[in-house]
Parts: C-alpha cells; sequence; structure tokens
C-alpha cells in the first residue's frame, strides 16, 4: 500500500503546478483544429456520418500536426498528431470505397430513397435485401395478369415499383395496388413459412408495371439470419395491410346514410346523427382482407368507376 501511495504521491506532486499562465493566445492553426474537433464529433451515423466525421477529424489532427511542428516544436505532439491523422484518412479512404462499392440500378436507388431511407435502413443492409431479390425488377404488361383466382400458388412477395394493379374477386372490383405497395401482403401475411396457399383475388396490370420479387424461401432465410430485417418487413407489411384495409373500407356502403367500420365490426356507423346504431347480422369473414364482406345488406357495387 505503501509503495502504491508513493506512487500516487509523485505522479500528482512530482510535476510543478502553473503558477503564471501565458499572456499570449496560441496561433490560429491550434484553434482552427480545436474548432474542426468539435465540428467533427456533430457527425452523425451511416457512411456519409462516417466520412463526416473522419474528413473533419482529418484536418483536425492535421492541424495539430503543424501547430506541434511550427510552434510547439514538440516531436512527440507532432507524432501522435500526425500519427491520428493518418489512421483517419485510412479511414476515410476505406469508407469511400464502401460506398462507391454499394450502387444500385436507379429503379433500386429510387426505392431506397422512397421507402428504405426514410426509415434510417443503411445502405449496406438495403444491399441485402436487393440481393435476395437478385437485384432484379421483373416488368409486367398492360392486362397481364400477376395472379389468378384459385390458380396462382403464393410463392413470392412483390413491391410495386411503378404502374398501378387491379384487384378483383369473382370478376368485382376490390381496390388498386399503387407504387411502394405491396402486390400481395394479405396473402404473404395469411400463411406460416411452412404453409402453401393460393390466391383468392386476380390482380391485373392496369398500366404497364415493374415490381420487385422475392422468393418465400429466400426470404425467410434472409430473417433467420438478420432478424432486423425480419422486425423491419413486418412493420411494412403490416402498415401496407392496413391501408388495403382502409381501401376496402371506404367502398363498403349499407343503406342511405350507413358506412361499415372495419376497425369496428359489431356496429355500423350512421352519418347522421339522429338515426341509431344499427348492428349488422353478421361479422365479416376472417382471412384475407381482400375478402367482400359478408352478410352485409344492400351493399354497394364494387364496380370500377
Amino acid at each position: 500500500m505503501g509503495e502504491n501511495a508513493s506512487f500516487w504521491e509523485s505522479l500528482i506532486y512530482a510535476h510543478p503546478t502553473c503558477t503564471t499562465w501565458k499572456q499570449e493566445a496560441e496561433g490560429s492553426i491550434y484553434h482552427l483544429a480545436s474548432i474542426l474537433f468539435v465540428v467533427g464529433f456533430m457527425g452523425g451515423s451511416g457512411f456519409f456520418g462516417l466520412l463526416y466525421v473522419f474528413s473533419l477529424l482529418g484536418l483536425g489532427f492535421l492541424c495539430s500536426s503543424v501547430w506541434a511542428w511550427l510552434d510547439v516544436c514538440a516531436a512527440d505532439i507532432f507524432s501522435w498528431n500526425f500519427i491520428l491523422f493518418a489512421i483517419c484518412f485510412v479511414q476515410f479512404i476505406y469508407v469511400t470505397y464502401q460506398v462507391r462499392s454499394v450502387s444500385f440500378d436507379r429503379e433500386f436507388q429510387e426505392l431506397y430513397s422512397a421507402l428504405f431511407q426514410p426509415l434510417g435502413i443503411s445502405l449496406t443492409v438495403y444491399r441485402k435485401i436487393v440481393l435476395c431479390c437478385d437485384a432484379e425488377v421483373v416488368t409486367l404488361e398492360k392486362e397481364h395478369c400477376y395472379a389468378m383466382q384459385g390458380k396462382t400458388p403464393i410463392d413470392k412477395l412483390s413491391l410495386l415499383v411503378s404502374g398501378r394493379i387491379r384487384v378483383t374477386v369473382d370478376g368485382e372490383f376490390l381496390h388498386y395496388i399503387f407504387p411502394l405497395q405491396f402486390l400481395d401482403s394479405p396473402e404473404w401475411d395469411s400463411l406460416r413459412p411452412t404453409e402453401e396457399g393460393i390466391f383468392q383475388v386476380t390482380l391485373t396490370a392496369e398500366t404497364d408495371c415493374r415490381y420487385v420479387a422475392w422468393r418465400r424461401k429466400k426470404l425467410y432465410l434472409l430473417f433467420a439470419k438478420h432478424r432486423f430485417i425480419s422486425r423491419l418487413f413486418s412493420i411494412l407489411i403490416g402498415s401496407d395491410i392496413a391501408e388495403k384495409l382502409y381501401a376496402l373500407n371506404d367502398r363498403v356502403h349499407v343503406g342511405k346514410g350507413f358506412r361499415y367500420d372495419i376497425r369496428l365490426p359489431n356496429f355500423y356507423h350512421v352519418s347522421l346523427p339522429e338515426t341509431p346504431p344499427v348492428q349488422p347480422s353478421h361479422r365479416l369473414q376472417r382471412g384475407s382482407p381482400r375478402r367482400k364482406p359478408t352478410g352485409v345488406t344492400n351493399c354497394g357495387s364494387f364496380s370500377t368507376h
């Protein structure tokens, strides 16, 4: 204990304390280095955040090296700052190479900017998602079917990039699918990974369409390796199904002044305040949200306008 106490005492008290302070300030190079350090540590995350941090920190260490060489004339201060500058420079080159290596076609770049980048998804994670679909965008010509009711198996998950898809059941119109919406999110959500099924609706291209498709087995393997991607798709698919449900809800009317609200399946909402609520005879069928409501009297037509 005595040796440890003497060591700390020598470490603290052996060095003379500052009795007088320098009246003149350090040169402008030193203050520039400090400013670069402050601004550099305000960088964000991701590739571009790393480029920002390493570039400003590297310039800060370079200015400190120049200051130590010209003003302080201290070889150790110069050496450490120059080594740190070299490390930042190497890191900057490495991150730049990674950014240039993560490049996509125009449609995938637009898809990233519109859908994934606002959610904070990095380019490295997005690259795994793109590679899972073989970096391919499929074309669907006008009036060609993506899926046919009762015939097409559910073996993939597709996201519409451009165009418009018409969804029908038994020849009656249900809703449209627009860009950045999944073509088969209800079918995907209705099946477990080990189950198989077929489409209960028909999906037809109203215009020339382009979409990205992930095979079920390959996508589930990606989910098993990366739980973050699994949660991401779960959120995107859930939001997409909700949009389709509300699109169906806007088309369901029961009599004059009545609107069926899928959020409250036991009640009809009445637009006129003096009319009492009426309870429906049946609930909506369980299963795909694209199914037509049953047991609803005087239902409005589902034909296109």
